[in-house]
């Protein structure tokens, strides 16, 4: 194996249960592995495992850099961000150069070594401030820059944007992909959030039940679900059977790709089903329409008014505008 961080036969249990069971998997230095599963999934107990943090009853090889790997290696080659930031008492600029004086830096070059990554992470402003007064977006922003700032052969991410708001969380995105194009160093992301994988990470692993089932480039991945597992966990929660449209392979499509039919139409491929309910969401409209092989979920964008839709109980045909086949996908690690 490359430079970075990876695992050889990697399996966790607890309580007489595995928790985790993941083959092999590496992440190059100077990428992001995006990890991607719904809750309790095993995201977190990979990431520990994998950083030696584990309190569970860990088997197989972790390696760093090809070799077996110690705590006391990983203990100088990793920093994780957890979901919630944890500052010490003192400056935004204090709490940035603390990693590297837990390191044995001098208060002087680890100064000169942390303020770029305060002005890349947008601090420079925040630098003298208490960091107690911070807003959880501002204290997360610092959590990263401290990360950084030590200069880490594996960064670890553990859902660190989930309590942030839409705009601070795509402003943080952003400015953390840029600060680490052109770094040596091997990020894994755990995340529920597909739009974190495709802003931060080159390759996203799909992780459910303990196990990967898909592993890839991002657009890749995120764009072919290799199973129903898969499709609902990319939002591809509109399952279609052949039974239901006459293809060979179950189609699978994402809500905002499904459209109820208003006028008149003579387009074969429609789906006929028995419209259940309408929600207004305020930037869109959900229909929910039950077919002979399950519920469809179409979502209309904007208000759609009461006298623009058949009323509930109704035969009505959908249109997919965008449907994927479901096809077994290599579980094969990106060269």
């Amino acid at each position: 194996m490359s430079a970075g961080i990876g695992c050889r036969d990697l399996r966790v249990h607890a309580g007489g249960r595995e928790l985790l069971s993941v083959p092999e998997l590496h992440v190059s230095s100077g990428r992001t592995l995006a990890v991607l599963g719904p809750n309790g999934a095993g995201k977190s107990t990979l990431l520990r495992a994998l950083g030696l943090l584990s309190s569970h009853r860990v088997s197989g090889e972790i390696l760093l850099d090809g070799r077996p790997a110690t705590r006391s290696l990983m203990r100088h080659a990793l920093v994780a961000v957890l979901q919630r930031p944890i500052l010490r008492r003192g400056t935004v600029a204090a709490n940035v150069i603390s990693g590297l004086r837990f390191r044995g830096v001098s208060r002087r070059e680890a100064q000169a070594r942390a303020w770029p990554w305060i002005e890349a992470l947008g601090l420079a402003s925040l630098a003298g401030r208490d960091a107690r007064s911070l807003s959880i977006g501002e204290a997360q922003r610092v959590s990263i820059t401290r990360a950084l700032a030590v200069g880490p052969k594996v960064l670890l991410l553990d859902e660190p944007f989930s309590g942030l708001d839409s705009t601070t969380r795509a402003d943080l995105l952003a400015d953390l992909r840029a600060a680490l194009t052109g770094q040596p160093t091997a990020t894994i992301l755990v995340t529920h959030d597909r739009q974190e994988a495709l802003a931060l990470a080159e390759d996203t692993a799909l992780l459910i039940k303990g196990r990967i089932r898909q592993h890839g480039s991002t657009a890749e991945v995120l764009d072919h679900p290799g199973d129903a597992d898969t499709a609902r966990l990319l939002g591809f929660t509109n399952l279609l059977p052949p039974a239901l449209t006459g293809r060979t392979h179950t189609l699978v499509a994402r809500p905002e790709h499904t459209r109820l039919v208003l006028g008149p139409s003579d387009d074969s491929a429609e789906v006929i089903g028995t419209l259940r309910r309408t929600v207004a969401l305020g930037v869109a409209t959900r229909v929910d329409v039950d077919t002979a092989a399950g519920p469809l979920t179409c979502l209309h964008p904007g208000d759609l008014l009461a006298t623009e839709l058949p009323p509930a109980g109704s035969s009505v045909r959908v249109r997919i505008r965008h449907a994927r086949p479901l096809t077994e996908m290599s579980l094969a690690t990106p060269s």
